[in-house]
């Protein structure tokens, strides 16, 4: 063979040595398949502990109902019930202890991650009513007119 063809040849085996050798070094000793869990099973085995221990900041609607009952009883008969309250919200981690306010999320473009009205090729319409971002009230915050707890309602 010419020196052309044999040159990159042995650079491209070269480089797969180089990556191979750093790998036994770089690669954690516990990192490998570990069971039915995780994306494609591969894991750190010491690291789930450390994800354990992580603290948890989303606490979910439960924690919700105890000072704010009647907007979680409002949020649970509409039409945004299967959506948490911190999507809108932030997470409650410390509320209302250390946190006394958790901010509101009123950006029109929060509300069009799921309103979004896509003009995709056989787009299979959502259940949520889509919203054409170009011409519905485009200078206005969805809020001024749709109350987030239950949007079938008129904000007071």
């Amino acid at each position: 063979m010419k020196w052309h063809v044999l040159r990159p040849l042995w650079l491209a085996i070269g480089l797969v040595v180089v990556i191979l050798i750093a790998r036994q070094f770089m690669v954690p000793e516990d990192f490998g398949v570990h069971g039915d869990s995780f994306t494609y099973n591969f894991y750190r085995l010491s690291n789930v502990q450390e994800w354990k221990d992580f603290p948890v900041k989303h606490q979910g609607r439960e924690s919700c109902v105890e000072c704010h009952e009647e907007n979680v009883t409002t949020l649970n008969a509409s039409p945004h019930a299967p959506i948490e309250c911190e999507n809108c919200h932030g997470p409650s981690v410390g509320h209302p202890d250390d946190v006394e306010l958790l901010p509101i999320e009123r950006a029109r473009e929060h509300c069009l991650r799921c309103h979004a009205s896509l003009d995709y090729p056989n787009h299979a319409r959502s259940e949520l009513p889509n919203v054409r971002d170009r011409t519905h009230k485009r200078r206005r915050e969805c809020v001024t007119c749709h109350y987030p707890h239950d949007p079938r309602e008129k904000p007071e």
